[in-house]
């Protein structure tokens, strides 16, 4: 499975200040091997994505468990991916169908 970004944050959000329920649930994460980045506007981070639902099920219950109001979640194909190759589709071209149909003016 290919490696998957997440980038989430935790609030209440005081920038430069985390407070408990983000400490803990990027310790639970840094706890799993995942390392934690610290942005602007939120965190990130990288895992398998096999692991992703793990990395997930860790900061909503640390967060939440710490006094978490809300947790905003972005899951995606990561882009530091090895040399990821599409999907094949039944063709075997790696272009899902339509892919290449454009339509600029909005309609079919």
């Amino acid at each position: 499975m290919q490696d998957q970004e997440l980038e989430f944050t935790i609030e209440p959000f005081v920038e430069g200040r985390p407070g408990p329920h983000v400490r803990a649930a990027v310790d639970a994460v840094e706890a799993l091997d995942v390392a934690v980045e610290f942005g602007p506007f939120g965190s990130s981070c990288h895992a398998p994505g096999e692991m992703m639902p793990a990395v997930v099920a860790a900061i909503v219950q640390q967060a939440f468990v710490n006094g978490a109001t809300h947790v905003s979640m972005h899951v995606s194909a990561s882009p530091l991916a090895n040399d990821a190759e599409p999907a094949a589709d039944a063709a075997g071209t790696g272009v899902a169908p339509g892919a290449d149909e454009v339509d600029p003016g909005g309609t079919d």
